[in-house]
């Protein structure tokens, strides 16, 4: 399973290693992504979503209801 938030979207930056003598190798930047399960009293059921640290915070913030609204007007399926 691919390293992206279902909520933000953020997904893996790619970029290089730079080592002492500077030569350069590719690399990868993945976003803190965890998976979480909240209560969606509206449905009454579990949902697991896989969100980063940003992710979490924003849910915290606008409630779950509205969180799982978002994720779903962008086409992901919860």
């Amino acid at each position: 399973m691919s390293a992206h938030c279902m909520l933000t979207g953020a997904r893996p930056g790619f970029g290089h290693r730079v080592s002492h003598s500077h030569r350069r190798t590719p690399r990868r930047f993945d976003p803190n992504v965890q998976t979480k399960r909240y209560w969606l009293p509206g449905e009454g059921r579990y949902v697991r979503l896989r969100l980063s640290a940003r992710g979490i915070r924003t849910v915290d913030a606008i409630g779950v209801e509205a969180a799982v609204a978002r994720i779903r007007a962008r086409g992901v399926r919860v």
